[in-house]
């Protein structure tokens, strides 16, 4: 990085996520808020457009379409597996997750279905295809630290 490109900043934002008919998904509110440096990919698109130009102390309203959050939903990450993958685990439930590690990266996959000896799984985000609706309370924004751009995330 030279002298005359200037790092970018760490955010400071507290948060609460609706859906489309306001009802509560997640939030910040009564414990850490959420912190990240701009540009980093941990943090969807959406979120990082909206706070770009903002100032310590500003409220936003802010809809995110699925293609600036987790993305589409994709049906072919939806699929069903042999029961059997699943050998050690008793009481197999829709909704548990698990990590599987096939292919080149780990992935997390959720139980949505059980029909006998076959599980279906989903691999999309679980709010993959979902339009999302934040309030957004900026409390804190500096310059990141030439250690915090290179790990892409703030250290405290």
């Amino acid at each position: 990085m030279t002298a005359s490109q200037a790092r970018p900043d760490v955010f400071t934002v507290h948060y609460v996520l609706k859906n489309k008919i306001g009802e509560l998904v997640d939030t910040s509110e009564g414990s850490e808020p959420l912190h990240f440096v701009y540009g980093s990919p941990e943090i969807i698109e959406g979120i990082q457009q909206a706070v770009k130009d903002r100032n310590v102390g500003d409220c936003l309203e802010v809809t995110v379409p699925p293609a600036m959050a987790y993305g589409e939903h994709k049906p072919e990450l939806v699929r069903k597996v042999p029961r059997s993958l699943f050998e050690g685990i008793e009481n197999l439930q829709i909704g548990m997750k698990f990590q599987t590690n096939t292919g080149d990266e780990a992935q997390i996959v959720q139980v949505v279905g059980i029909d006998g000896n076959l599980v279906k799984v989903d691999a999309n985000h679980p709010l993959a295809g979902f339009t999302l609706y934040f309030d957004l309370e900026i409390v804190g924004r500096r310059e990141a630290t030439e250690d915090e751009v290179a790990q892409g995330r703030p250290l405290f």
